[in-house]
């Protein structure tokens, strides 16, 4: 035999193995006889190319079996769980969540330091910064950096006006980033940024950086998650370097010169800086342990990333939502006058608690538009389903999709209408606890939530107050989002009416 025959042998034989082994694997959920979706090698459930993360959920979602507490599915030759009974994901997230308190994120410290941030982060690590971190966001805290972000929201408001007086359209997105950017600046670091005078400032160029030019799109995350190791061996980063070199660079200039002169403004790097001490945070907390110079880096990362991004989209999506639905916009219009002229018409922490309608409102569009589509969490042991004779086997990854379970026409009818009235009381209560995840739910939820959304009550009312929306010609109906990004990020242009100068605007998309 020739060596060209030895060699086609050799990979036909191989490819033989490969294909053996993906069938075989591509069994593991019939045995089980867990409900799922045929795969395909090699992807397994994955679509071949680039897709949204909610639309990689959403056969699954819409073929759920009665009863079922999930369905079976394959990413590439990896089984996971794709959560769809609301009681199951209630017992991942909380009841049992003893059993599922990890995430099962790529972490790679070494290399890429910002990704040892607590989002990330499982185990005896994360529960640590949890336990440090939790007491930096009390009503107490949030109470206290309230005046500094409303002064934003001030120059924010002055800034606006000015591009009004020049500016027949306006990119939206860009312009309440820069106002989010400069209230996470100040408030993690101190640092008065400016990205509302100064659009190109470095604060707005990486955090740009980050979401607009990610490393990777949604298949390599997919990728990293489920091969870490080879992931590890490979060196492979989830942020730029260039991103990492500045916030290393930041947070070492701003601590040396706290340091060195005696520098307290009470914000969220000033409690970094006590843990990094092994301070108490106060005189009711008790010391919780030192941080590390690395772990203050990602977790201001994480504060800066999370709070400029997620709270800039919530509020470009309700301003969507509002200028689609005149009547909630006036609604809440109305609700703000009204509050402010018992207040002084001044916008106090009291005024923004009592305006409970633009509140409903900020809920209904983490309804429509979460953050997160997908809640990610692994079993750390073994776990048999209640009820049932299934075992969710230590390591598999659960896949909660609450964007799907929140457009749910059974859980909330006409799931395409925006209707804050979901969010009274009542409405509440009479839902199961887990159809909405906004915030997630559980040990593992968004630790920042109350800073969330205190930022976007603020911003929106700000905006409602000077200003009326109203859609164009180029107001995409329904929303299209890019595919691109594992998050709801898109271009946007929207203009408005100044409700004092009155200054047309477009309201659009690119």
């Amino acid at each position: 035999m020739d060596n060209l025959s030895i060699f086609l042998c050799f990979v036909i034989g191989l490819i033989s193995f490969v294909l053996i082994s993906f069938k075989k694997r591509y069994t593991y959920w019939k045995d089980r006889g867990v409900p799922y979706l045929e795969p395909t090698i090699p992807f397994g459930n994955l679509p071949p190319r680039q897709a949204h993360f909610k639309d990689i959920m959403e056969p699954f979602y819409k073929q759920k079996k009665p009863g079922a507490p999930f369905m079976g599915a394959y990413f590439f030759r990896t089984p996971v769980v794709i959560a769809t009974d609301l009681d199951f994901v209630q017992n991942v997230l909380v009841k049992d969540f003893s059993n599922f308190h990890e995430r099962g994120m790529y972490v790679n410290e070494e290399d890429d330091p910002l990704s040892g941030h607590m989002f990330s982060l499982d185990g005896e690590k994360w529960k640590s910064l949890r336990a440090k971190l939790s007491p930096t966001f009390t009503s107490g805290k949030m109470k206290f950096m309230f005046p500094t972000v409303v002064d934003v929201a001030n120059r924010f408001n002055s800034t606006l006006s000015e591009i009004l007086e020049t500016e027949s359209e306006l990119e939206v997105r860009n312009v309440l980033a820069r106002f989010t950017t400069d209230v996470i600046g100040t408030c993690a670091f101190g640092i008065e940024c400016n990205s509302l005078k100064t659009p190109n400032s470095d604060f707005r160029k990486y955090g740009s950086k980050i979401f607009d030019e990610p490393l990777h799109g949604s298949l390599v995350q997919l990728f990293l998650m489920q091969y870490p190791k080879i992931a590890k061996k490979l060196h492979l980063r989830v942020f730029h370097k260039e991103v990492e070199e500045f916030f290393m660079g930041l947070v070492r200039e701003t601590i040396d010169y706290r340091e060195k002169n005696n520098v307290r403004r009470n914000d969220f790097m000033d409690l970094l800086i006590q843990l990094k001490n092994g301070e108490a945070l106060d005189e009711h907390s008790q010391k919780l342990g030192r941080v590390t110079f690395g772990e203050i880096v990602a977790q201001a990362f994480l504060f800066f990333i999370a709070g400029f991004e997620t709270s800039s989209t919530t509020m470009l999506f309700a301003l969507y939502e509002l200028a689609l639905n005149q009547d909630v916009q006036e609604k809440a219009r109305q609700e703000i006058e009204t509050v402010l002229s018992k207040h002084e018409e001044k916008l106090t922490y009291e005024a923004v608690k009592d305006m409970v309608y633009v509140d409903r409102i900020i809920s209904e569009t983490l309804r429509k538009y979460p953050p997160v589509v997908n809640l990610i969490r692994q079993a750390v042991r073994d776990y048999r389903v209640p009820g049932t004779k299934i075992i969710i086997e230590k390591g598999t990854a659960v896949f909660i999709p609450d964007f799907n379970i929140q457009r749910d026409p059974k859980i909330f009818p006409n799931p395409d209408v925006f209707d804050p009235d979901r969010f009274t009381p009542e409405q509440i209560k009479a839902r199961h606890p887990m159809a909405f995840l906004g915030f997630g739910e559980g040990p593992r939820n968004c630790v920042g939530l109350r800073f969330g959304r205190m930022q976007s009550r603020i911003g929106l009312i700000t905006l409602l107050k000077n200003y009326r929306f109203k859609p164009c010609s180029k107001t995409p109906i329904p929303m299209v989002f890019d595919e691109k990004k594992t998050n709801f990020i898109t271009k946007v242009w929207n203009a408005f009416e100044n409700r004092e100068i009155v200054n047309r605007l477009l309201f659009g998309f690119e």
